[in-house]
């Protein structure tokens, strides 16, 4: 049997080894639970031994003597503390979410302002050019080599990922290369016969060729919603081009050319269903592309209008040669760069979104356009623009509405 020593209590003097628990009678009302006359053992779990103090548990710490009223108030201090700095860090990281929420966005505007700059600028310097220098093979012609020395350095600078494409890859590529050789050769011809605002309005037909070559040829048929909107697109750009000051056929039909050859180059690359690697995004696509472009247009234009673009012949043509260079340069810069804008806003925001960017960004091409060429506009000719503007917003936004699955 355990000694009292080891539970803690004291044997009165001369006690020997006590054959049962020791009774001790509870002198005070507010004993902890003893009755009178009953046995004062240790709880089992609980040694009331020396064996507390040697661990440094006083009773007070587990709770059996009450705190004092200055440690009850430490105690909330400290767990106010806690409180206080755990919705200080709840809010540091929403902040720094918002913050990240806030920089996204930031970026994304950066890039749109970006991409209408970059249209801009390419559509007045195009124009400047192709006004004294009606060739229009040689012009696109250039734009596809100023992108190809771009592209080249991006890829050997390691700024972009050198691809790594196979023959098949690049059989699949090339009839998406031919068709957009052909689209930005057609929309050259027609900046060069019309005003840059008409050839604009005439390129908002893009959705109805894509509605069009896509139930042909992929047989994606369009809800009557979407056949509807393209009603205000067609009316609207025939309003404006029987009231439009600089109209001509070779200027319209090019322009038209252009939305059929453009469009059949997006159902091309869904019907060929070309096979991306890592290594090959749409930004690399892109300069894929415009490097099979340049070299697909370079024997076209020497058999048709021959090398235009020597100083000799830019002299002789009575031209201001640097003029002319630089205004050039500027304008495939620009083609080369805000067609790699676009892809990358593309990669950050839904279809429907960058359509709609797109729809805007047609609006300010011809605005300011209007604006810098001074060209003149009739109220009939500025409503119809705006009716075929407005069918582009109401086609990009019934697009993205999926038609419901017929049930059995």
């Amino acid at each position: 049997m355990q000694s009292a020593a080891a539970v803690g209590l004291l044997r009165p003097c001369g006690a020997t080894t006590a054959a049962a628990p020791l009774q001790l009678r509870n002198p005070s009302p507010r004993g902890f639970g003893v009755g009178v006359g009953q046995p004062l053992l240790p709880p089992r779990g609980l040694r009331l031994s020396a064996v507390a103090p040697r661990a440094g548990i006083s009773a007070r710490r587990i709770g059996l003597v009450p705190a004092s009223p200055e440690q009850e108030d430490e105690r909330r201090r400290g767990a106010r503390d806690v409180a206080v700095a755990a919705t200080a860090a709840a809010a540091g990281e929403a902040g720094a979410e918002e913050g990240g929420g806030l920089a996204k966005t930031l970026q994304l505007g950066a890039l749109f302002g970006l991409w209408y700059l970059f249209n801009i600028y390419f559509n007045i310097y195009n124009k400047q050019v192709l006004k004294v220098f009606p060739y229009p093979i040689n012009i696109t012609n250039v734009q596809f080599a100023v992108g190809t020395v771009i592209a080249l350095f991006m890829w050997i600078t390691g700024i972009l990922k050198r691809p790594k494409i196979s023959g098949a890859q690049l059989a699949a590529i090339l009839p998406l290369a031919m068709v957009h050789t052909m689209g930005n050769l057609f929309t050259n011809m027609s900046l060069g016969k019309v005003a840059v605002s008409f050839t604009h309005t005439i390129k908002a037909m893009e959705p109805f060729f894509s509605v069009l070559l896509s139930a042909l040829f992929l047989g994606e048929m369009p809800t009557p919603f979407v056949v509807l909107s393209l009603v205000p697109i067609v009316g609207g750009v025939a309003l404006a081009s029987l009231t439009e000051a600089s109209f001509n056929w070779a200027g319209f039909w090019s322009a038209m050319a252009s939305n059929v050859t453009f469009q059949s180059r997006n159902v091309l690359s869904k019907k060929l269903m070309v096979k991306k690697e890592e290594s090959l995004d749409n930004i690399t696509l892109f300069s894929i592309i415009t490097v099979m472009s340049f070299f697909l247009l370079a024997p076209v234009t020497l058999l048709t209008e021959g090398v235009k673009v020597t100083p000799t012949v830019l002299q002789s043509a009575g031209l201001n040669l640097k003029q002319i260079y630089t205004r050039s340069l500027i304008a495939a810069f620009c083609f080369h760069a805000y067609q790699q804008v676009s892809y990358m806003i593309l990669a950050r925001v839904s279809p429907v979104t960058h359509s709609v960017g797109n729809c805007v960004k047609r609006v300010v091409v011809i605005v300011t356009s209007v604006l810098f060429f001074r060209t003149p506009v009739s109220p009939i000719n500025s409503l119809g623009t705006g009716v075929a503007l407005a069918g582009v917003f109401l086609y990009s936004q019934l697009k993205r509405l999926k038609p419901k699955p017929k049930t059995a």
